[in-house]
């Protein structure tokens, strides 16, 4: 069965963005990039959640390159606007109205390498709720933002886990990856 993963860079003080999407504050090096390449080849799927989305058209990105781009949303209004802003482009990208525990519960049951959830609190919360993340990798930068876009959202249960690795980066940030268990 293969795995998914929640990878998201965030603030000490536990924000993925500033109260307007903002993000001037992730600091990309060539570590980060190193440790972001070396993970990109152990998936070929990436879960995208609908307002994550916006913030990457505004800035005129349709996708991540290297894996098909999976972009969830309930409103038929935003499935038919970011298929007009994907048309034409590059990069493999599939607008998703369906339902999203049942989507990737069966994405996890089809062959494939490992699939990574960028983004999306809200997504990230509902695959919780269905027990679907078998792992969450986190990029904890050296700074407290005092508001935001939280990086995880209420849930209705607890969850566990086991610390798999800690590494410190020689900008201060701190890379941590978990195993949830199920």
């Amino acid at each position: 069965m293969r795995k998914v993963t929640l990878g998201l860079a965030n603030s000490l003080d536990n924000y993925i963005a500033r109260k307007d999407g903002g993000a001037d504050w992730l600091r990309w090096t060539p570590e980060i990039a190193e440790i972001s390449s070396a993970f990109m080849k152990t998936v070929d799927a990436i879960l995208i959640g609908r307002k994550t989305y916006e913030v990457m058209l505004k800035s005129n990105q349709t996708s991540y390159p290297g894996a098909m781009n999976y972009v969830f949303t309930r409103s038929p209004r935003h499935a038919a606007r970011f298929g007009k802003a994907v048309a034409g482009r590059e990069g493999a990208v599939e607008i998703v109205t369906a339902d999203v525990a049942l989507f990737v519960r069966r994405m996890k049951k089809k062959k494939g390498k490992g699939i990574v959830v960028f983004g999306g609190g809200a997504l990230a919360q509902s695959l919780f709720e269905h027990d679907l993340i078998d792992e969450v990798v986190l990029n904890v930068h050296p700074i407290l933002l005092g508001s935001g876009i939280p990086l995880f959202h209420e849930l209705t249960h607890q969850i566990d886990l086991k610390l798999i690795s800690c590494r410190p980066l020689k900008t201060g940030s701190v890379v941590l990856s978990y195993l949830v268990k199920h």
